[in-house]
């Protein structure tokens, strides 16, 4: 009997000790958060990892990228867990304007903040100039779970050539397909 009061107070104090150690952020920083795949999710957002391949309609595919369809190439960026260090292929490539926002998902949870990239023809009516820090804009991307049609802050902007690759995570060996977008400082040649 005396064990299993002993026990018993020894799981309480666990649970209050973990329960404390819980984060109470307001904001996620989307470049540090560690993604799962599409069956996973960090607080409620699932990140879309692989997509359809669909480009917007208005996007222009680049005449002289740096990195061409086909190409075998590094990521030397860390967007979610498992992408940084990744062997990838090129699967498009296109000249436009890219930008890190900020934005609360539609679907509720924290706000996430310095989302790398939504491209100038995936926010609603943003004509051909770039966009100003600052400014709020709809989202017209599903990137991540919630982000289609929110209203996000522009944070930075740079024009530049973005891809779509294709790439085996380094933490599963999960096979991402058409994910969107990297832009030409985000890779490194193979």
């Amino acid at each position: 009997m005396r064990r299993m009061f002993f026990m018993g107070i020894l799981t309480l104090v666990s649970v209050v000790i973990l329960a404390a150690c819980g984060n109470d952020n307001e904001e996620v920083n989307h470049e540090n958060m560690d993604m799962k795949s599409n069956s996973g999710s960090e607080d409620g957002m699932d990140m879309n990892h692989s997509g359809s391949g669909e480009i917007p309609d208005d996007l222009t595919v680049a005449e002289n990228p740096i990195y061409k369809v086909g190409n075998q190439v590094v990521l030397e960026t860390d967007h979610m867990e498992g992408m940084k260090g990744a062997e990838a292929t090129i699967v498009g490539a296109y000249d436009t304007t890219a930008y890190a926002i900020s934005y609360t998902p539609k679907t509720g949870g924290e706000k996430v903040t310095n989302h790398k990239w939504v491209i100038q023809e995936e926010i609603n009516d943003a004509g051909d100039e770039t966009l100003e820090t600052g400014t709020e804009v709809t989202i017209e991307a599903d990137h991540m779970e919630g982000m289609n049609g929110v209203t996000a802050e522009i944070d930075s902007s740079e024009q530049t050539t973005v891809y779509m690759v294709d790439y085996t995570s380094t933490t599963g060996g999960e096979k991402v397909t058409n994910h969107k977008w990297v832009t030409e400082s985000e890779l490194s040649a193979k």
